[in-house]
């Protein structure tokens, strides 16, 4: 398992400086709360980091830590893709993408699909509302993860 957590991290790793050489649109930071089910039902909360590549484009990482049993920690790696909608301070995304788990008896794999909405609060400020969810490949079984949060997003100047 520790093979796969390297590669994993090597991956991302290359994708996030392979895109630095390009024509740098944009980064962000946040944070993010709000519920999750992993084994049972619980709180989540942690760090967002993403970078636009290019129009409508952005990779992006999470790092969330759980209150169900055994303290999951998830580190979420995702491409996300803008929709507009005209004349308005809304944008909604579709994303998709891995997950390490790190919990008692592995890191484990998983997939990650889901969407949302960005409200523009404030220039360079948003707050997102964000539904993510897909299946974890623990040992002998899958466990569905699913998660509803807010939290706040906030645009780096150029």
């Amino acid at each position: 398992m520790k093979k796969i957590a390297y590669v994993f991290v090597l991956a991302t790793l290359a994708v996030l400086l392979s895109t630095s050489s390009l024509q740098a649109q944009e980064w962000a930071i946040g944070a993010r709360a709000g519920i999750s089910s992993f084994s049972d039902a619980g709180f989540q909360f942690g760090p967002t980091l993403d970078y636009q590549f290019q129009k409508d484009m952005l990779l992006g990482t999470d790092l969330t830590i759980n209150s169900q049993g055994g303290t999951p920690i998830g580190w979420h790696n995702y491409f996300k893709y803008l929709l507009h909608v005209p004349k308005q301070d809304i944008t909604p995304y579709l994303d998709g993408g891995f997950n390490l788990w790190f919990v008692t008896g592995g890191p484990y794999f998983g997939l990650q699909f889901g969407g949302g909405v960005y409200f523009k609060i404030a220039p360079n400020l948003y707050v997102p509302a964000d539904v993510q969810f897909g299946p974890v490949f623990t040992t002998g079984s899958n466990t569905f993860y699913f998660a509803a949060t807010s939290g706040i997003r906030y645009t780096l100047p150029k």
